[in-house]
């Protein structure tokens, strides 16, 4: 492998963390539920303290049943562009969120509610708190 590239990276300070954080959109949940993972991309909201997660949950879907399953969460907000880049790796446990957000609230934090095959009347959307044990930020 001696002519494999390489590029070095570095850790974020915890005020680049939480910029980039703030400023992310969207981000890839991993969840296990025994041998079984499932991983998917969701919008997400930092407010400076915690990380809100919204599904849209639809009767008869997976997501919940591995969000019961699973005991530590993986998240990770990340960006690729040409030479720089960076990503942030949040794990803890997902409860689901102790406020309820009425629909403005909701629109004014999170991008559109992404459906695909389902009727839009089929899907609910649910926060969740991602509770961040650990935090870590890597960038080029």
């Amino acid at each position: 492998m001696e002519h494999v590239e390489f590029v070095y990276t570095f850790g974020m300070d915890k005020t680049e963390i939480e910029r980039k954080l703030r400023e992310a959109e969207t981000g890839v949940l991993s969840l296990a539920r025994g041998d079984d993972a499932y991983s998917i991309p969701v919008a997400f909201h930092y407010d400076g303290e915690r990380i809100l997660l919204r599904f849209g949950v639809e009767e008869g879907g997976e997501k919940l049943s591995f969000v019961e399953g699973t005991d530590t969460a993986s998240f990770v907000v990340y960006e690729f562009a040409d030479d720089d880049s960076w990503s942030i790796l949040v794990t803890g446990r997902l409860v689901p969120a102790s406020d309820s957000l009425d629909d403005t609230a909701i629109n004014e934090r999170f991008i559109p509610l992404r459906i695909f095959d389902e009727s839009i009347s089929d899907v609910e959307p649910e926060l969740y708190e991602l509770r961040m044990e650990s935090v870590t930020g890597r960038k080029t």
